[in-house]
């Protein structure tokens, strides 16, 4: 790989977003219009507070099952985390994004280098990073896509 390619290089600078008050129904249209897989969440100022996927909107089809208990001497005993049931059900219930979106985002600056990217990508599972200015705003979207045709196409 490259290691003077940058970011900007390669980010895509016309993203489509999402807001977390957006109606799921909409941004899986979105998404098939587009022929995206997924895309950033930001607030007013342009700032991600996001990522929703194809990934998330499956998710909402999922049967969800209720946790395994045994009862002992009257006491409820939980085989299964409760907390993730309920979880589970809050996303399938989602009807904004803000309620489905996964919070924990990994972004990168323009200027981080290619290799650095990808590495993110790997190490961490994702498909997609946002490319952030000084101020945390938006300015581009790094996806597998980009970075393949940036290696591949030279």
């Amino acid at each position: 790989m490259n290691e003077t390619l940058k970011a900007k290089d390669i980010m895509t600078k016309k993203v489509i977003t999402a807001s977390p008050a957006d109606d799921v129904e909409q941004v899986a249209r979105l998404l098939t219009k587009h022929r995206i897989s997924g895309m950033p969440v930001v607030d007013e100022e342009r700032k991600v507070v996001g990522m929703i996927s194809e990934g998330d909107l499956v998710l909402r089809e999922k049967k969800v099952e209720a946790p395994g208990y045994t009862e002992i001497l009257g006491a409820v005993l939980y085989l299964d985390s409760p907390k993730k049931f309920f979880d589970e059900v809050k996303k399938v219930m989602a009807l904004q994004v803000g309620e489905l979106m996964a919070t924990k985002v990994y972004a990168v600056d323009a200027d981080t280098g290619v290799d650095e990217v990808a590495t993110i990508m790997v190490e961490k599972g994702i498909n997609r990073v946002p490319v952030l200015d000084q101020e945390k705003r938006l300015v581009g979207l790094i996806t597998r896509q980009d970075i393949l045709r940036s290696v591949y196409s030279r």
